[in-house]
Order: C-alpha cells, then structure tokens, then sequence
C-alpha cells in the first residue's frame, strides 16, 4: 500500500559564504550552537549520519545515510526518526542547495520530501525547520543562536 506523500520547502537569505553555510549543517560543533543538536557523519556518500541531542544524555533522535555531497553547494540525505531506523518506509528525505549571491550572501534552499503526509514527522518537519533555519541565520549573521526548543508565551 502506497502511503500520500508530502515535502515541505524553505528559503533563506544569509550574510554569509557558501562554505560558512555548509559547514554550520555539517560540523558538530557549529550545529550544536544554532540547533541543539549535533550532525555527525564522515560526510560521504552512502555513509550513515546521526542527529544527536547536544545534552548530557546524547540522545541518537535521527538518523540517516549520506546520498550526495557536494561541498559547499549540495548536501542530500535520508532522514527518519532513530525508532524507526528499521522501517524503510519511515525515511524521507532532505537537500540542502546552497547558492552564492552578489553582497557577500547565500540562498539556502532546504527541501525536505518523500514525507508520508500526516505523519507526527511531516507535523514535526512544518514547526521545527523554521526555526532552525531562522537559528542557523542569526547565528552565522550575529554569532548568537536561537533557542529553537523556546514555546511561544501563550503555551506558557
């Protein structure tokens, strides 16, 4: 049985270099700044990556494999939840397509597909992109990260 898919598509302008960019997604130590987390991997095609809580429990939360990359344009993996790493079905994927402007600046375009619709990922995907984006931006643009597990006032 075939399941409906979805993808879900951000764009962001950053004052900011290619390289700066894809390192910011593909250096633990930078993304954990910006996102809370950590991407780890050797970064080669067919490798496995992992999404890893930066806190003291180091929680594994995703998991995927590396399909392609090229530095500092391109960046294309699989995605699923570390539960579900057994289920083929519960991968999607995600392309980082980074391109450079004229006034020292970069679009990153981030798609996100192959997302079974409905799904608590697909619901996940919508809310938590915008804000590590928005994150990643601020961060490169100002050295100072969003704190993207912040709930708004009213959920308070």
């Amino acid at each position: 049985m075939t399941r409906e898919k979805t993808s879900f598509v951000y764009v962001t302008y950053i004052l900011s270099t290619p390289e700066k960019v894809f390192e910011a997604i593909t250096k633990p130590d930078i993304a954990k700044r910006y996102w809370g987390h950590e991407n780890v991997s050797d970064w080669r095609p067919g490798s496995k990556w992992e999404h890893i809580r930066a806190n003291d429990t180091r929680t594994v939360e995703l998991v995927g494999e590396v399909i392609e990359v090229s530095p500092p344009d391109r960046l294309v993996i699989t995605w699923a939840n570390a539960s579900q790493a057994a289920d083929p079905e519960a991968y999607s994927r995600v392309t980082f397509a980074i391109e450079e402007f004229n006034g020292g600046m970069v679009r990153l375009t981030v798609s996100h597909d192959e997302l079974q619709a409905d799904s608590g990922m697909a619901k996940g995907v919508k809310q938590g992109w915008p804000a590590v984006l928005s994150s990643m931006k601020s961060f490169l643009e100002t050295g100072q990260g969003l704190d993207v597990f912040a709930k708004p006032k009213s959920a308070a």
